[in-house]
């Protein structure tokens, strides 16, 4: 009864939070660039690029849950072998990232984390 709201709030979730990591990783990467460091004689620009390129790949990750999510509640039944795979290995994502973000960041961004993950 209620799988069709759940499922369509968590992708409008996952469709904000691919623009969120987007965007981060896009700031990440022209901080980057701007710096004349390197880090173990990588060049800066190197390591600008492959970081827009991983916001890009997680990005379009975070969409494909999304769309998997979105999909389902269009259609009101659960997502299929690949669709159900993709959002057990994005669950275990959320939950890796909050567990890292209590001892990078603090509490507030675990329980941010956590929220999504629910």
């Amino acid at each position: 009864m209620a799988r069709r709201p759940i499922a369509a709030v968590s992708a409008a979730v996952l469709f904000v939070e691919a623009v969120g990591i987007v965007c981060v990783h896009w700031i990440l990467g022209r901080v980057v660039d701007s710096q004349s460091m390197s880090l173990d004689g990588l060049d800066s620009g190197v390591m600008a690029t492959s970081t827009w390129v991983m916001g890009g790949v997680f990005g379009l990750y975070l969409v494909a849950c999304g769309a998997f999510l979105l999909r389902a509640a269009l259609a009101d039944r659960a997502p299929g072998r690949l669709g159900r795979t993709l959002l057990i290995a994005c669950a275990v994502v959320h939950g890796v990232l909050g567990a890292l973000a209590v001892g990078l960041v603090g509490w507030t961004a675990f329980v941010a984390m956590m929220a999504v993950l629910g």
